[in-house]
């Protein structure tokens, strides 16, 4: 490959994905040692009509959907979980909110646990793949220019004489450093 065009796309694809890769290097350092972010978090008891073990997947779901609605919540992005019949629950998880109903012991009453993510929070529920297929898209494209990032790297050390040595020594002291700090983990 011609190294100006190496260069260029680097450079093009580094400053495109930098928000991305800032993104998910701070949340992910901050994750390691502990640093998830905040949830806030509240409980409410939701009035039923017909107890939540009488109601369909969709009655569950739109009841969800109310009480993030009257919570100026978006509805959760990520993987939705409904239970019918004795001991109906609901639980859907998300980016930027969550909510978990079940029955509770009046049978004309739900519990529900609505949560909502500090800025912080959102941006690791987002590292953590909770987003929208929207941002696993983004993220999947990251990751494959990443991988071309430090390809187009290795084939520019390569390329130049110089700095062959240099590129080989450091691959082999990576590829050491690697298998022993997994060794290690």
């Amino acid at each position: 490959m011609n190294r100006a065009f190496l260069t260029k796309l680097h450079l093009a694809l580094a400053a495109f994905m930098f928000p991305a890769v800032l993104m998910f290097l701070v949340t992910g350092a901050l994750y390691t040692w502990g640093n998830k972010g905040e949830w806030h978090e509240e409980s409410a008891v939701v009035e039923l009509s017909q107890p939540l073990a009488d109601q369909s997947e969709g009655d569950i779901t739109s009841l969800a959907v109310q009480q993030l609605v009257e919570r100026d919540l978006p509805i959760p992005s990520g993987a939705l979980t409904v239970e019918t019949g004795e001991g109906a629950s609901l639980t859907w998880n998300g980016a930027r909110s969550e909510i978990e109903l079940k029955s509770a012991e009046n049978p004309l009453a739900a519990q529900a646990t609505i949560r909502e993510a500090s800025f912080h929070r959102w941006l690791v529920q987002l590292h953590k793949a909770k987003g929208s297929t929207f941002f696993k898209v983004y993220a999947t494209a990251l990751a494959v220019v990443l991988f071309l990032l430090v390809a187009s790297g290795l084939v520019m050390g390569m390329q130049s004489k110089p700095m062959r040595r240099l590129t080989l020594t450091s691959g082999a002291v990576g590829v050491l450093a690697f298998g022993g700090f997994v060794a290690l983990g």
